[in-house]
C-alpha cells in the first residue's frame, strides 16, 4: 500500500502528514517543535478521530504518553525529547510511524511532498526536486530568508532517508504565477524588476488553489467559470482574486509582510512612514523589520495579544482590542472591494484558515459591510466551525462559502501527478 508524506519544514519545526494514496485517507499527521534543543516536542496523531472523548494512557518507559480516544479509534503520541537538527527530527518520526505501527518499512512511502515558500519567476507549477531545482530554492533564499533554507534542509534530509521516493516541491508562490504584469508590477524603476526580481509573489498560493476548486465543487459549476475572492485568514492572511480558474490579484508582495493587517505583521504600510519611525526611533532595518513581522498587526494595534480569539472576548470593554478587529475587518473589505472591481463582478466570497473557518463573529462582520454587492448572510449557518457548508443565505446574490483548507492533501495530490 503506497503511501505519500506531505512536509513543512520550518527552522526549528517539521510538519507532516502521512496519507493513504490515491484513496486520499489520512494515515498520521503531526508536528516535531522546538528543533536543535532538548527539550523538543513530538505530537502525533493517528487512527480515526473521533468526538467521542479521550483518556490518557499509561506513561510509556520513555516518557512518552498516548492519549487514547474512548472509542479506540484515535490515539495521540506526544514525548519530549533532545533532537539537534532536521536529519534526527525526521528518522525519529519515521521510525515512531514504524513503532506504532502505521508503516510496517519506510518503503511504504513512495513519494514526498515538500511545502516551499518562494519560487520566484522560476516555479509556476509543482516540480520533482533535482540538483538544479535545490539549487534554485537554496538561491531564493533571500525571496523567503526564514523559510526556504529549512525547506530545503527537510528535503535534503528526507532524500538521504527514504531515496527511493519520489520528492516533489510544491511551492506558495506558484498558483500566483498567472498574475497580470499590472497587477504584480510596483511602480519602481523597471531596471529593479530585471535585476532583482522586485515584483508580487504572493503566498498561501496551496490554500488558495484548494479551496477554490472546492467551492467550485460546492456550487456546482466549472471553476474556470466563476469568479471567486478567496480569504485565507488566519495568524497569516492574505486575499486573492481568482478569474477563470486562475490567480489574478493576491494581496500579499514581494514578501507575506504586505496586504491585509494579521495577527502579527502590519500588513500595507506607507513606506515613507517606516523611515520616520525608524530615524526618530533610532531603529536598525533588522529592528524594524523585526517591528513590523512580529510586533504589528493584532498585537501591535490591541497591545495585549495577537490572538483574535481573545480579542473578540473582550472587545465589549477594551477600546484597544476593538479597534484592532475594526482595522482587520477594515483592511479584508477594502481589498474585497478592489477585487470585485478588477473581476468585473463576483460569485462567491470563499472563507478558510483559522479564523475564516472558525469564527462567526469576524466573518459576520466581514460580509455585513458587503451588502451592497449583494451578500447577505445565514446567521444560524454561519455559527459552523470547520465544516463545508454556505453561509450566505437563499436571497444572496453573491454566495459565502466556508471551506476548511487542506494543503496537505493538495501537496500529496501533486505527488501523485508524477508517480
Amino acid at each position: 500500500m503506497a503511501k505519500t508524506m506531505a512536509v513543512n519544514a520550518g527552522s526549528s519545526s517539521l510538519k507532516f502528514q502521512l496519507l493513504d494514496m490515491p484513496a486520499e485517507q489520512v494515515m498520521a499527521q503531526g508536528v516535531i517543535e522546538r528543533i536543535g534543543m532538548d527539550d523538543a516536542i513530538v505530537t502525533i496523531k493517528y487512527g480515526v478521530e473521533t468526538n467521542q472523548g479521550t483518556h490518557l494512557a499509561d506513561q510509556s518507559a520513555d516518557g512518552s504518553n498516548v492519549t487514547v480516544s474512548q472509542d479506540g479509534q484515535m490515539h495521540k503520541y506526544e514525548n519530549v525529547l533532545p533532537i539537534k537538527d532536521h536529519q534526527q527530527a525526521i528518522n525519529f518520526m519515521l521510525q515512531k510511524l514504524t513503532d506504532l505501527g502505521i508503516i510496517a518499512d519506510f518503503s511504504e512511502i513512495t513519494g514526498v511532498g515538500h511545502r516551499v515558500v518562494a519560487g520566484g519567476e522560476w516555479f509556476n507549477h509543482s516540480v520533482l526536486v533535482t540538483k538544479s531545482v535545490l539549487e534554485k530554492i537554496d538561491r531564493l533564499a533571500d525571496y523567503a530568508p526564514l523559510h526556504n533554507p529549512a525547506n530545503a534542509m527537510g528535503i535534503r534530509a528526507f532524500q538521504k532517508l527514504l531515496p527511493d521516493a519520489i520528492s516533489v516541491a510544491v511551492f506558495d508562490t506558484s498558483f500566483h504565477q498567472t498574475m497580470p504584469e499590472e497587477n504584480y508590477l510596483y511602480a519602481l524603476p523597471y531596471e529593479y524588476y530585471t535585476r532583482y526580481g522586485a515584483r508580487k509573489y504572493g503566498a498561501h498560493g496551496t490554500s488558495h488553489r484548494y479551496v477554490a476548486g472546492r467551492a467550485a465543487e460546492m456550487l456546482g459549476q466549472p471553476l474556470a467559470d466563476l469568479k471567486l475572492i478567496t480569504l485565507h485568514l488566519g495568524a497569516g492572511a492574505s486575499i486573492t482574486a481568482v478569474k477563470d480558474g486562475k490567480s489574478l490579484d493576491t494581496s500579499m508582495g514581494f514578501t507575506p509582510l504586505a496586504g491585509v493587517a494579521m495577527a502579527t505583521r502590519s500588513g500595507d504600510v506607507d513606506p515613507s512612514l517606516i523611515y520616520y519611525i525608524q530615524e526618530h526611533e533610532r531603529l536598525s532595518n533588522e529592528e524594524m523589520l523585526t517591528i513590523l513581522n512580529k510586533k504589528s498587526g493584532l498585537l501591535g494595534l490591541s497591545t495585549i495579544s495577537s490572538d483574535m480569539r481573545d480579542l473578540l472576548e473582550v472587545s465589549e470593554t477594551n477600546d484597544h482590542a476593538r479597534l484592532a478587529i475594526k482595522v482587520f475587518v477594515n483592511r479584508i473589505v477594502k481589498y474585497i472591494g478592489q477585487y470585485i472591481a478588477e473581476m468585473g463582478g463576483v460569485d462567491a466570497l470563499v472563507f478558510t484558515a483559522g479564523i475564516g473557518e472558525n469564527s462567526a463573529p469576524i466573518r459576520q462582520m466581514i460580509i455585513d459591510k458587503l451588502a451592497y454587492f449583494g451578500v447577505t448572510l445565514d446567521a444560524t449557518a454561519n455559527q459552523t466551525r470547520g465544516q463545508e457548508i454556505e453561509i450566505s443565505d437563499q436571497n444572496s446574490r453573491v454566495k459565502a462559502l466556508l471551506v476548511p483548507t487542506n494543503e496537505e492533501l493538495m501537496i500529496a495530490r501533486d505527488v501523485e501527478r508524477f508517480k
